[in-house]
């Protein structure tokens, strides 16, 4: 909070950088068919939960690890997971939705998965997860990179900053 004692053209700057940072750090990716608005990724790692009573931050979580009983089930549940968030220009036709990715103890070996979404609606989510006995052997995962391609045409896609 900006106090009042701070003269009107100063204010005014500190409220036009602050909405100019909050803008740039929107995650939309626009290509030439569409857009992924936003990448959500979440590591549900292996130890302790985070210290906190805050549920919002505990739901997420409470809500990966819903169901698993055994120690086997929760340990197969660590890994990542991805919700990509997208909408297209052109509605027609399927479309493929493939994150490629790099894990820590794999080197340079890329992994893909991939989706192919015959109903595209006005906004699409789409959700992957690697998790289970390929986070086990492989680790981390360090680098990813999220495309929507209608055949051989790539119409938009977004990558981690580590991506080459």
């Amino acid at each position: 909070m900006i106090p009042a004692s701070f003269p009107a053209f100063l204010r005014l700057t500190l409220a036009v950088l602050a909405a100019w940072t909050i803008g740039a750090c929107s995650s939309s990716i626009t290509g030439p068919g569409g857009s992924i608005t936003k990448v959500k990724h979440y590591h549900l790692h292996p130890g302790q939960p985070p210290r906190t009573q805050n549920p919002a931050i505990l739901f997420e979580r409470d809500h990966h690890l819903f169901g698993a009983v055994t120690a086997e089930e929760i340990r197969n549940r660590f890994g990542h997971y991805y919700t990509i968030f997208w909408k297209l220009d052109d509605r027609t036709g399927p479309v493929t939705v493939r994150l490629e990715y790099r894990m820590a103890n794999t080197g340079l070996k890329d992994f893909v998965q991939e989706q192919i979404v015959d109903d595209i609606r006005r906004s699409n989510i789409s959700r992957f997860q690697v998790c289970g006995q390929e986070y086990r052997n492989h680790g981390r995962v360090t680098m990813w990179k999220v495309s929507i391609r209608r055949g051989p045409e790539e119409l938009v896609s977004q990558q981690s900053y580590l991506w080459n």
